[in-house]
């Protein structure tokens, strides 16, 4: 039973290879090529697409369109025809059976084929490790300038070109108008008297009276004379004391 059903089976398939090959025979025999022509164009502006290959898979043959995109090719009616071109898609173009003419012409278009690729990183060492390590170590253009930049900010720096540097005609003048003000010649102290020992009469008054009642024996009044600052003492003198 089971032989029989292999034997039918192979003259199935036999039955079939035959016809197939009496078509094909039929139709490279006795029915006529057409001489298929036309131009091929691609992307949205219509460019030319020259050396586009032109393949016709049923016959394993084809040809190269010309630097115009125009081609020149003899097909069977019913062929399939296959353009393909490096950045587009294939396109398929079918020839009608029933095409009774020994011409057959059509532009073809051909649409971009537009892959995204993955994102690649291209690092110009080994490892990112190394890489990292000479872009630390890597001396820019402006290195020099920093440098100065960085020694001419320095607050000792600062301070030493302060000191060597004369007064402008600013300095002196903000100077004696804080002088002015705050000094000890402004003008909220002209409004008073200076008080001098010598030139004071209440203050002579107050001395002979002193002497009088004998003010300058008592011992309270010795250390307060003691304690008194003299006339020409200076500044630094009392910060010391």
């Amino acid at each position: 039973m089971r032989s029989t059903i292999l034997y039918i089976s192979f003259l199935g398939a036999l039955v079939m290879l035959l016809s197939s090959i009496s078509i094909e025979v039929q139709a490279q025999g006795q029915v006529k090529s057409i001489m298929f022509t036309g131009r091929v164009v691609g992307g949205k502006n219509a460019q030319t697409l020259s050396k586009t290959y032109i393949f016709i898979p049923r016959a394993g043959r084809g040809t190269l369109a010309d630097d115009g995109g125009y081609f020149a090719l003899p097909v069977f009616p019913g062929d399939s025809i296959v353009f393909s071109f490096l950045g587009f898609q294939k396109q398929y173009h079918v020839i009608p059976r029933r095409h009774a003419e020994e011409s057959y012409s059509a532009i073809i278009l051909m649409k971009e084929d537009v892959k995204t690729l993955a994102e690649v990183k291209v690092y110009p060492y080994a490892t990112e490790e190394e890489f990292k390590k000479a872009f630390l170590e890597m001396k820019l253009p402006d290195e020099m300038e920093r440098k100065n930049l960085e020694k001419n900010t320095r607050q000792e720096y600062l301070m030493a070109m302060a000191a060597i540097t004369p007064s402008s005609a600013a300095t002196n003048y903000r100077a004696y108008m804080d002088n002015q003000i705050f000094g000890r010649d402004n003008a909220a102290n002209r409004s008073f008297t200076t008080a001098l020992p010598f030139t004071n009469p209440f203050a002579w008054a107050n001395f002979i009276k002193s002497l009088k009642n004998g003010d300058l024996k008592k011992k309270e009044y010795r250390e307060i004379l003691n304690q008194a600052p003299r006339e020409n003492v200076s500044r630094g003198a009392i910060m010391k004391q």
